[in-house]
């Protein structure tokens, strides 16, 4: 059962996600960090499989993060959300170790929980 750590400088979207993985799956959420150095640290403390970061966050944001987590621990699977997705971005989230790049749009709960299961099932 993977353990999930959600980043996100909304705490009403970590809510939400949360809630979405909760009620849908057996995976456990672990913890939640509200900006990129946060996650950093967690994932240190934690030890999460799976880490879903948002891109832009105060402090650090995601990609910065996903950088940092992949030297720290390189087998951590990363998720980001994005309101801002382009070609550009989505090579840069795989070259710091994102899986995948999921927009914030209305459709969110079922693309997430497709890629998380994809993630858990190879983890």
């Amino acid at each position: 059962m993977p353990r999930i750590l959600i980043v996100d400088d909304n705490p009403m979207v970590r809510h939400s996600v949360r809630r979405c993985i909760e009620a849908n799956t057996d995976w456990r959420v672990c913890d939640e960090a509200e900006n990129g150095k946060v996650a950093v640290e967690k994932v240190i403390q934690l030890g999460p499989e799976i880490v879903i970061l948002d891109f832009q966050m105060p402090v650090m944001n995601g990609l910065e993060a996903a950088r940092q987590i992949t030297r720290i621990a390189p087998h951590t699977a990363m998720v980001m959300f994005t309101m801002h997705q382009s070609e550009q971005l989505a090579e840069a989230a795989k070259a710091a170790g994102i899986k995948e790049v999921i927009p914030k749009d209305g459709n969110i709960t079922e693309h997430l929980l497709a890629i998380l299961h994809g993630i858990a099932v190879g983890t």
